[in-house]
């Protein structure tokens, strides 16, 4: 990949990460955009925007960073246990998605409902099943297995820092930017890729063509 596309990869992950935080506090945080409309006050408001907008960068700049570490720990993975990582991925994959529910479970000392925390891993597992299906489709089978594990298990990891906060505000305010530009890395790098080597394949033609011209 050349510095310009990988330059562009990053800055669209960027953006994504932050109009994906600004668009879910509106949901999650309504009642701060409304304690400045009546009567509005336009600075407040606009320091809110971009408040959450940065928060959204920020977390951006996190799914980045467990994009690229999910890139390494896979070679490696592929190094160490060959043809047993995939089973080794499933079982941290499952293993995760009960940390999800009992751990936080636990912690909150049965306040909050295991319903709510099985609801939750659900929805990760689901969002997760349907991009790897997307991924492998575009690719091959063979990428189901990883694709969902970095739909899982990074995102979850990444996603820690929110999950020890008290409350759920900056669960939602953290996961919607992650799954968004996890997302987002996930199906545009092979795109970026195949994209690369088919302008190659053009130049090589091209230099080809030119040669027999000249002979």
């Amino acid at each position: 990949m050349s510095s310009q596309k990988l330059v562009n990869f990053l800055l669209k992950t960027f953006i994504i990460g932050g109009a994906a935080g600004l668009l879910i506090s509106f949901f999650v945080k309504p009642e701060d955009y409304l304690a400045y409309l009546n009567p509005f006050d336009f600075m407040e408001v606009l320091g809110l925007l971009l408040f959450f907008i940065g928060l959204g960068l920020t977390f951006s700049v996190v799914s980045m960073t467990g994009f690229f570490a999910y890139l390494f720990i896979h070679r490696m993975g592929l190094s160490l246990f060959r043809s047993f990582w995939s089973m080794v991925q499933i079982i941290l994959i499952a293993f995760v998605l009960f940390d999800l529910v009992y751990f936080p479970y636990r912690a909150a000392d049965g306040e909050v409902s295991m319903l709510w925390y099985i609801l939750m891993s659900a929805a990760l597992l689901i969002i997760g099943w349907v991009v790897a299906k997307r991924k492998a489709k575009e690719t091959n089978q063979s990428a189901f297995i990883p694709a969902l594990f970095f739909m899982v298990v990074i995102t979850t990891v990444e996603w820690v820092p929110a999950l020890q906060v008290e409350g759920t505000d900056y669960v939602w305010l953290m996961i919607a930017p992650l799954l968004a530009c996890n997302t987002y890395q996930l199906l545009t790098l092979h795109r970026i890729n195949k994209a690369v080597k088919q302008e190659r394949t053009d130049k090589k033609s091209s230099g080809k063509q030119a040669n027999a011209r000249n002979i």
